[in-house]
């Protein structure tokens, strides 16, 4: 038999059999972090971007679903003219001023009804960045219909970012989520909504899978090979970010569609059921999309338990768009009335934030918590294509000691806390007095800052569009044929609940 245990190579003792972390299966690998921490809202990812850029020796390279070149990384006041903190103008001077710098974009060549939507970027962005040494390239190398959807951004192999967020004009935004904030301004003068987002920042082993990663994606999609770059010392980590965890491993897990001589893996898929089945308390989920049946039934059986854990979801409460809206609205109303059905014990929450004035805040981010021992944080959302259709990319920590334990729950309380102008110490002690996240919520949540999201009413069409997931294909066998999409998700569904 087996050992469960084994020494990890930051010399601690691994319990790896009773771990959800398992290369090859739930993840790619798990590579050690220095430092690692959580960046909560834009402002936070974008003015660390800001930084570590400056202190850029030898690369730069970004994986992207979108990225416009006009992007103000400090639009509350940097010291410089109006359009000095413009991404693509700081990468190009950057560049120019330090030849040894090798810098790379690779973003989706994203379809045309979703280029319209953003001014046609990032297709303009090669205009932008012709006759400069930045490599800026568009990415196609995905099933008809499908999208890159990874959003990594790597320094030196020294220091990188992954989450939900990309680096576009609509995306900046403060934890406080401000009815108006004349900072959410777009190059055309209109004003964003306000939006939520999270990304992760790790360094030291964790940093170098991630470019490894990037240049294997900038492999496929040009044909072009790049060597790691030279070791150039230095620390691109920015000075102003402490980190939440220290040496800590971080695992990587992806999702790459099975396409031409590309093998399927579904990672993420696998781990998102691996943390639902451990999860003894609560599972803390913040998604734009929640469509997945699959992902559904495994928290309804964890609903149905006596003893099992508290659920909870934040989500927007309306899509932006309308094909959002016509899709994945009306199968995520389908999704919650099945966990509504399963609440027996009264366990289950669904949310949407809003503002104090009541303007509904767009939840983008794609973040999950499990007890105080797993955060998650990638590009993936709870829905089919993130499962095996999209290309998708997230980090890992699990929490090893009571340090790791603590930040993890500290981080799940901000998070909750921020939607409800709330402190994080708060949460954490309404949880204390009311047995859990859920009662923490109900008796902080005074102004209604997260409402209940109550499902659309479905329409005759709304219901074909439900009935076969339409839009959400689960991978490229059935991008094309909604009738085997259904059957394939309900077989699946059939043998959960079976097991």
């Amino acid at each position: 038999m087996a050992s469960r245990l084994s020494i990890g190579r930051d010399g601690r003792v691994r319990d790896d059999l009773n771990s959800v972390l398992r290369p090859g299966e739930t993840c790619w690998l798990t590579a050690r972090a220095d430092r690692a921490a959580f960046l909560i809202d834009t402002e936070a990812y974008f003015a660390a971007v800001f930084h570590a850029l400056q202190k850029a020796r030898r690369s730069v390279i970004l994986l992207g679903w979108g990225f416009d070149p006009r992007t103000r990384l400090f639009p509350d006041g940097y010291d410089g003219p109006d359009d000095a903190d413009e991404v693509g103008r700081i990468l190009v001077e950057i560049s120019r001023a330090r030849p040894e710098l090798d810098v790379r974009l690779l973003i989706w060549r994203s379809a045309l009804p979703i280029a319209a939507q953003q001014e046609f970027f990032p297709h303009k962005a090669r205009k932008w960045f012709r006759g400069t040494p930045v490599k800026f390239r568009l990415d196609d190398q995905v099933p008809f219909g499908a999208c890159h959807h990874q959003k990594v951004l790597v320094i030196d192999d020294r220091l990188a970012f992954c989450g939900g967020g990309d680096i576009s004009v609509d995306r900046w935004d403060t934890p406080g989520h401000n009815d108006e904030d004349l900072r959410r301004i777009m190059p055309d003068q209109a004003y964003h909504a306000p939006r939520h987002e999270v990304m992760m920042m790790v360094d030291g082993a964790a940093a170098k899978a991630l470019a490894d990663l990037a240049r294997d994606r900038w492999h496929r999609a040009t044909g072009e090979a790049v060597a790691a770059p030279k070791e150039a010392g230095g620390d691109p980590w920015p000075d102003f970010q402490p980190p939440v965890l220290r040496d800590i491993d971080v695992a990587i897990a992806r999702t790459v569609p099975e396409w031409k001589q590309q093998a399927g893996v579904d990672e993420i898929r696998r781990l998102t059921l691996a943390c639902i089945a451990k999860a003894k308390h609560t599972i803390y989920l913040e998604n734009q999309y929640f469509t997945s049946p699959v992902v559904t039934e495994a928290l309804a059986a964890r609903l149905a338990e006596p003893d099992g854990p508290e659920v909870v979801l934040v989500s927007t409460g309306y899509a932006p768009s309308w094909f959002d809206h016509l899709t994945m609205d009306r199968a995520r109303g389908a999704m919650i009335w099945r966990l509504r059905s399963a609440d027996i014990f009264g366990r289950f929450r669904a949310l949407w934030p809003r503002t104090a004035k009541g303007r509904a805040v767009i939840v983008h981010s794609k973040t999950s918590i499990f007890d105080d021992d797993i955060a998650r944080v990638g590009s993936a959302n709870l829905n089919n294509r993130s499962g095996g259709f999209d290309t998708e990319c997230e980090l890992t920590v699990e929490g090893y000691d009571e340090a790791s334990r603590r930040a993890i729950e500290m981080f799940r309380d901000q998070l909750v806390g921020h939607f409800m102008g709330r402190t994080g110490d708060a949460v954490a002690k309404a949880r204390a007095s009311y047995g859990g996240l859920v009662g923490a919520i109900d008796s902080l949540n005074h102004e209604g800052r997260l409402q209940p999201i109550e499902p659309p009413e479905v329409t005759g069409f709304g219901e074909f569009v439900l009935h076969y997931h339409l839009g959400d294909p689960q991978d490229p066998k059935d991008s094309w044929s909604p009738g085997r999409r259904r059957e394939r998700l309900y077989a699946a569904v059939r043998e959960m609940k079976s097991t």
